[in-house]
């Protein structure tokens, strides 16, 4: 037996063990195939195998399992399986079907007893969600995509607007689409109406009921293939119901998600339009997650094989999205659990406007200040490591040199006495804290530290991007984490999540609420009116111990032992899902590898691999 044909029968065996343990299905010399390597899980499609696997004979079905790496095929007879397997095993997939996406992929085959009833392939949408397939003709796509100057730059944008610009494309119309906070600002309209050639589109859709309100806000986005949006909400008082979008040039998968966890990818077709009212516009999320193909089901391309799965490659896609803005804003829906403005007038605050102070005075006052007056109180409470981070530091190899960015009391570095930490950060109270506990540390910022390039070979950043203002500002302070880990290096983030729930289970954060009456909660939001004053425009203060409505926000911190009350505000930006890890990957030279949520923190674990 050579090394190749051992290597096809371990892997055989291997696959056949996993199959009865997991599905219980027995191996036995039968017309059945299992395709091992070769799956909807790691980016091989229905078109692919069906040409591999045509010239061995009949094939009389395919089942593709969603997520797994491998599938199944039946031939007509066992001869036809026995040539499969003889002429096809351990062959790589011809580089004319292999997805770019993936390494060559090296199929292993094995007789099955049954094929499992695994596929489920039906486009079910959430409640209040409304989709038209060929809402518009391919005339009226190509006009429309035609009427929007990527090359031009509105003036009237902020700041923060202009740099998102340079990982995606996006133009606004009517208003500014603020993505920090999912909102507009009604008061300050932009020169630049909804573009005259989507007249017709928006007449069509009132003449046919589809809209009851004519937009007057459009956003443009134009994504390319492993480009998607994290999960969000628009914002209940900025817009009216009716939320709609047509997808130009590609489909797409959009994933819908409900509080209690209910998930529905929802297949977008090239010129669709999708509606969303009531539930799916107020409650649940929806996202697009970055990747370059979608499992879809085959009902949605062909009226045959209506339970089948296939794999699609995205190509360039553009979405037009058409928004009617609320001014007032005033929200008086069925989901006051959601709703930004019922929950604000519950709460006796006053509406919020977005922020245009600028990021490093916002991160003065609110963060760096509000760190120092609170130093030796916020020490007090937090002196419990958090069991992932333990975990990452006692994983790492004895000897290796690690730091901790934003330390703050240092209750990370004794962690692993036989690793060689120090840590930074910026507030010289926590410094000091630190200090006197005998660790190696000093003051600097997360977006500038003071060491070579390449001179560590770990590095923990746990709670501290999320205090930095604008998108760019995060970015730059990951660059920086990458900039001066060795290469192999690995870096550990911990940032705060909007969620604070993961299906019915609350976050410490939200389980601690007993400690801190309700009532006292409110009356320091209340306090906190005097903000006003301090900034152009309001910034949301945050209900402490309960859920975030918006990104952008100040949380209070009371400081106790003082005869006279005294409430902070620190800045924070609540990182929706999959935010933080997109921000990795926009990074040159990284590998990420884990994301995960705990205790209502988003988490990512990437490597400098050049």
């Amino acid at each position: 037996m050579t090394k190749a044909e051992r290597r096809a029968f371990k892997k055989q065996m291997r696959s056949q063990h996993t199959l009865l343990r997991h599905e219980n299905i027995i191996s036995l010399l039968h017309q059945h195939l299992l395709i091992a390597n070769g799956g909807l899980g790691n980016s091989v499609s229905r078109d692919m195998l069906e040409k591999v696997f045509k010239p061995c004979g009949s094939i009389l079905d395919i089942v593709m399992v969603p997520g797994k790496p491998y599938s199944f095929v039946t031939f007509s007879d066992l001869s036809e399986a026995q040539s499969a397997v003889q002429s096809l095993q351990g062959t790589e997939l011809p580089s004319s079907a292999a997805s770019s996406e993936v390494p060559p992929v090296k199929l292993y085959l094995s007789f099955v007893k049954s094929v499992p009833g695994a596929e489920v392939a039906s486009n079910i949408l959430p409640a209040g969600l409304t989709l038209i397939q060929d809402f518009v003709s391919q005339e009226e796509e190509i006009e429309l995509l035609k009427c929007i100057d990527w090359d031009y730059m509105d003036p009237q944008l902020k700041e923060d607007s202009k740099i998102s610009l340079k990982h995606r494309r996006v133009k606004h119309f009517g208003f500014e689409f603020l993505y920090s906070t999912n909102n507009v600002d009604p008061d300050h309209p932009l020169d630049m109406g909804i573009p005259p050639e989507c007249s017709p589109i928006l007449q069509r859709m009132l003449s046919q009921q589809i809209i009851l309100n004519l937009p007057d806000q459009l956003t443009v986005n134009q994504y390319q293939p492993g480009q998607g949006i994290p999960p969000h909400v628009d914002t209940h008082s900025a817009f009216e119901e009716e939320l709609v979008s047509l997808s130009l040039g590609s489909q797409v998968v959009m994933d819908f998600k409900a509080p209690g966890g209910c998930h529905y990818p929802v297949f977008l077709p090239q010129r669709s339009l999708v509606v969303m009212r009531g539930e799916s516009r107020y409650q649940l999320t929806h996202a697009i997650a970055p990747r370059k193909s979608d499992v879809v089901p085959l009902a949605c391309l062909t009226k045959d094989n209506q339970m089948k799965l296939t794999l699609m490659a995205r190509m360039e896609r553009t979405s037009f999205t058409f928004r009617k803005v609320r001014n007032p804003p005033v929200c008086e829906c069925d989901f006051p659990e959601q709703c930004d403005y019922q929950k604000l007038k519950k709460s006796n605050r006053p509406l919020t406007k977005p922020i245009s102070t600028s990021p490093k005075e916002l991160e003065t006052e609110h963060v760096h200040q509000v760190y120092e007056e609170i130093a030796t109180h916020f020490s007090d409470t937090r002196h419990t490591p958090w069991p992932r981070v333990a975990q990452f530091l006692n994983g790492l190899d004895p000897g290796s040199v690690v730091v901790d960015v934003g330390c703050g009391n240092g209750k990370y570095l004794g962690i692993n006495p036989q690793l060689v930490m120090f840590g930074c950060d910026r507030s010289s109270g926590l410094t000091a804290i630190s200090h006197e506990r005998g660790h190696q540390v000093w003051v600097s910022d997360v977006l500038a530290t003071p060491l070579r390039d390449g001179s560590v070979d770990a590095a923990i950043c746990i709670a501290v991007i999320h205090h930095l203002s604008t998108q760019e500002r995060r970015f730059q302070a990951l660059v920086e984490m990458k900039r001066i880990l060795r290469v192999g290096g690995k870096a550990l983030i911990y940032v705060w999540a909007r969620d604070q729930k993961r299906g019915n289970v609350a976050s410490n954060y939200l389980k601690e609420s007993s400690d801190l009456p309700r009532d006292e909660e409110i009356k320091s939001a209340v306090d906190a009116k005097d903000l006003k004053a301090e900034l152009p425009t309001e910034l949301s203060v945050h209900v402490n111990r309960t859920e975030f409505q918006q990104q952008d926000l100040l949380v209070p911190w009371k400081l106790k032992g003082k005869e006279e009350k005294q409430v902070f505000h620190r800045y924070y930006h609540v990182f929706e899902e999959s935010e933080l890890e997109e921000l990795c990957q926009r990074m040159q030279d990284v590998e990420v590898n884990d994301v995960y949520y705990d205790q209502g923190n988003w988490c990512v674990i990437f490597t400098r691999i050049h």
